[in-house]
């Protein structure tokens, strides 16, 4: 996903109960104004509500909404830190839930949908949800106020109580609450000065860390409801095939089995428990109907890809006349790239629970679209949207697969042939082999250089399919998909510059979805590597060579020379070792990251230690800033190393993490990560470390070996000198 900020609009000025006005940007920023359903104003006479995120009881108790679902990316701290900081309570005193699927309540400012992705949670919701807490904090301080006839001025708020410190009065947040609940909502409060944040940029422990090592945190596999069945699940493992036949005798006949369901393209198992499910699943003999993608083959569908780079894209970006300049350069270099398919293989495998009845539907799962998996049950079931309940849970990982509902959609079609609740488990192996992928990707870069080895003109032709064309179609404009050639030109202004972008969907039946660090993870690849190499044909150093590129962002500037600083770039290595460097600018913040590795005459890379400096804006906690670029680095350097779905005879090959392996323990290497001190707006940092890691990687084997490899996963039969 792109960061586009589109404002939306809110309606005529009301009432407090008509509207939930709280968060209220400012010029050149979003507008988010949500309506209070019926249903909650009559809660709101005993509760003070004043917006759709916070909550305060008459018991005191301080509850935060939270639009964002926590996948393990920290937004059931950060967010709470965020609004703590306004509202005058600490993290520890607030209770946080998990948003309904209210799209009218919880729209993303930046995507216009209910979803958490494209690293956005902070980047869209840091004002909304400083700008809720001091609305709250103001509207209590006034009730207080006004019991005490003081100015509010003259007020204070600490962990929850007001304070007249003049004549030494006190009230808490719960004996405030009905008081401040009958006040007109203000319109014009000031948010907190920097400088006077205590918990905003502090590092702060996750508030889910405790439950999720003692086991008593709840993902969407961890759900019970009563009388709840357990489903296995087998679909047609040819991508787009249908369910031909079952002979079920023999696992109707396993202790425990309740039903067999027969859907189109899938056959599942009801029984008491998983293990029941299982035995019986394997039991079962299949037929499947193959389709169109019976034959299919990876080879096939990259030659595809391969003929489709041979036409002209649409140009979806232009800067100056990047025609003339390739007429008029001295030398002209081209590379061409490509990357494979790859799974998110998240470490809780798809599940679902769903229970049907007549009057309503209730879906227990974790996803990143609940209003998605809303309307698709509402869909499927024929029921009205509001009788369907989305109770979303902890995510053991998404990474943009859970974006897609097709999980949650055949979990409620089994559901639709149960008189009970029943949660649907994919294996490891289903999960993998019908994951939501990366399609693969192939690009051109061609660049006009000068007598000097600079470049004069840059063209990056983009071959990829159009996800945001189905998923989000306001950043699918003019037939271009502004994820697939983000990063196209990397952190760099050119001379003159192009971006084209051809569009080539994968055969139907493959469905193909956002993959952490989206559009950038497929084009910095090419560009970084691309200057590196044309830095070394110039016989110019990696880092000097980019400083004249990067010379309009000093942003992007400063972190280079940072992590420069840091590695006492550059210095003598070994043979066999060497070092590289990558540079982002993405996801509204700026990142270089420092890869160091050694290779042996056998081709085996082994990776030394990273370094990264990441310049996000406001950082609300290091901590997590600091576990997600590390994350994100080693994510990435999984796919570089490893990552690679294939297909044979419409079959995905890979299914667990023996043949789609992970990164391992002792493969990782250690990761320094350095913060940029700053009082720019969020930027987001959940991917900026996986789209750095892989370019940064192929520098450093470059450096070390002298070959330069443009096809990923990594080929250690390429570097062997022996």
């Amino acid at each position: 996903m792109n960061d586009h900020a589109s404002p939306i609009q809110s309606g005529p000025s009301l009432s407090r109960r008509g509207f939930l006005s709280a968060v209220l940007g400012t010029a050149g920023t979003f507008t988010l104004a949500v309506q209070i359903p019926q249903s909650a104003q009559a809660a709101a006479r005993t509760t003070f509500q004043p917006d759709a995120f916070i909550r305060i009881s008459s018991s005191g108790s301080v509850t935060l909404i939270n639009a964002s679902v926590e996948m393990g990316q920290g937004t059931f701290t950060s967010i709470p830190m965020i609004v703590a900081e306004e509202l005058g309570v600490g993290v520890d005193q607030l209770v946080v839930e998990q948003a309904p699927a209210d799209e009218a309540l919880y729209k993303h400012p930046i995507w216009t949908k209910q979803i958490t992705g494209g690293s956005g949670s902070i980047r869209g919701l840091y004002e909304p949800m400083r700008r809720a807490g001091v609305t709250a904090r103001a509207m209590l301080v006034t009730a207080a106020a006004n019991r005490w006839k003081v100015d509010p001025s003259q007020c204070r708020v600490e962990r929850g109580v007001v304070y007249h410190d003049a004549s030494k009065r006190k009230a808490t947040f719960a004996q405030l609450a009905a008081a401040a609940a009958k006040l007109p909502l203000p319109t014009d409060v000031a948010l907190k000065p920097v400088g006077d944040f205590r918990i905003i940029g502090q590092p702060v422990r996750r508030t889910d860390t405790l439950a999720k090592s003692n086991g008593s945190a709840v993902f969407g596999i961890d759900v019970s409801p009563a009388r709840m069945k357990i489903a296995a699940i087998a679909v047609c493992p040819i991508l787009g095939g249908t369910l031909a036949g079952v002979d079920e005798k023999s696992a109707l006949a396993t202790k425990g089995v309740r039903r067999i369901i027969r859907l189109e393209n899938a056959v599942a198992v009801i029984a008491d428990h998983y293990g029941a499910a299982r035995k019986a699943l394997d039991l079962i003999e299949v037929k499947w109907n193959g389709g169109a993608n019976a034959a299919l083959q990876t080879a096939a569908m990259v030659a595809d890809i391969k003929a489709a780079a041979e036409t002209s894209g649409i140009v979806a970006k232009v800067e100056g006349d990047p025609d003339s300049a390739f007429r008029n350069a001295a030398t002209v270099f081209t590379a061409d790239y490509e990357l494979p398919m790859l799974a998110h293989a998240a470490m809780e495998p798809l599940n679902c629970t769903v229970h049907v009845r007549k009057d309503g539907c209730d879906i227990w799962v974790g996803t990143q679209a609940p209003v998605s998996a809303q309307a698709g049950a509402s869909a499927l079931t024929g029921l009205p949207a509001d009788r369907v309940k989305v109770h979303n849970q902890l995510l053991g990982g998404g990474y943009g697969r859970k974006l897609d509902v097709d999980y949650i959609e055949l979990a409620i079609r089994v559901a639709q042939q149960s008189p009970w609740p029943v949660k649907v488990i994919w294996s490891r192996e289903e999960d993998t082999q019908h994951d939501a992928y990366r399609a693969h990707n192939y690009s051109r870069i061609t660049v006009g250089l000068d007598e000097k080895g600079k470049p004069t003109a840059f063209s990056h032709r983009i071959v990829g399919p159009a996800i945001l064309a189905r998923f989000l179609p306001i950043f699918f404009v003019k037939d271009v998909d502004y994820d697939i050639i983000d990063g196209g030109l990397g952190a760099y202004r050119f001379p003159t510059a192009r971006i084209e972008y051809v569009r080539h969907e994968a055969p139907a039946g493959i469905l193909t979805g956002n993959w952490r660090g989206v559009g950038p993870t497929r084009n910095l690849v090419g560009v970084e590597t691309v200057i590196d190499e044309l830095a070394n044909k110039a016989g110019s150093d990696p880092i000097e060579y980019r400083r004249e590129l990067l010379a309009h962002s000093p942003r992007a500037t400063a972190v280079m020379d940072l992590v420069a600083g840091k590695v006492n770039w550059p210095r003598k290595r070994e043979s066999g070792s060497g070092a590289g460097i990558a540079v982002i600018e993405g996801f509204g913040s700026y990142a270089a990251l420092y890869a160091e590795v050694s290779v042996k005459p056998d081709g085996s890379v082994k990776m030394e230690r990273m370094v990264c400096a990441v310049d996000c804006g406001t950082v609300i906690n290091p901590n997590t800033v600091e576990a997600q670029i590390q994350g994100g680095i080693l994510f990435g350097l999984t796919a570089a190393l490893y990552g690679k779905i294939t297909i044979s005879q419409g079959r995905v090959e890979q299914g667990n993490f023996d043949t789609y392996r992970p990164l391992r323990i002792d493969e990782a290497p250690p990761i320094t990560v350095h913060i940029v001190p700053s009082a720019e707006k969020p930027g987001g940092v959940g991917e900026v470390g996986t789209a750095i890691a892989a370019p940064a990687l192929l520098n450093a084997i470059a450096a070390a070996t002298g070959k330069r490899l443009r096809t990923l996963p990594v080929d250690t039969g390429l570097l062997k000198t022996i």
